[in-house]
């Protein structure tokens, strides 16, 4: 079992940085896909950014927010950070952390399916004020 702890929301405005942090913990040391996705009140959840393993330096972004987050994995300390910056209000909702573990390669860049991770976390909000 995996458990995920997300940290780092928060309320800023228009222009500003926030990084989330999320920490694995339990039976981690194993090949893993980790990403963010958001939920913003009456919109359909969404990817934002995923990174893996086997392919660290290859992560995968929303298009809405490529150039501006940044999804980064330190395998030392269990955590995937995503460093968002110039954020927009539109930016605004629930974030998730989620994490694919396997004890078989997965050979995957990642995903933006809900249902391709098998762990999640209860989330973390994001405010952005214009």
């Amino acid at each position: 079992q995996v458990a995920l702890a997300e940290s780092g929301g928060g309320s800023v405005q228009a222009g500003g940085s926030l990084r989330l942090s999320c920490v694995a913990s339990g039976n981690t040391n194993r090949d893993n896909c980790m990403g963010w996705f958001r939920q913003a009140p009456g919109k359909e959840r969404e990817g934002v950014a995923s990174i893996c393993r086997a392919y660290p330096d290859d992560p995968l972004y929303d298009d809405s927010v490529k150039g501006r987050f940044t999804i980064s994995h330190d395998n030392v300390k269990k955590t995937v950070y995503l460093e968002m910056n110039n954020l927009k209000p539109e930016d605004t909702g629930m974030y998730f952390c989620v994490g694919r573990f396997s004890d078989y390669t997965l050979g995957s860049r990642g995903s933006f399916n809900w249902n391709f991770y098998n762990y999640w976390g209860l989330g973390t909000q994001v405010t952005v004020s214009s």
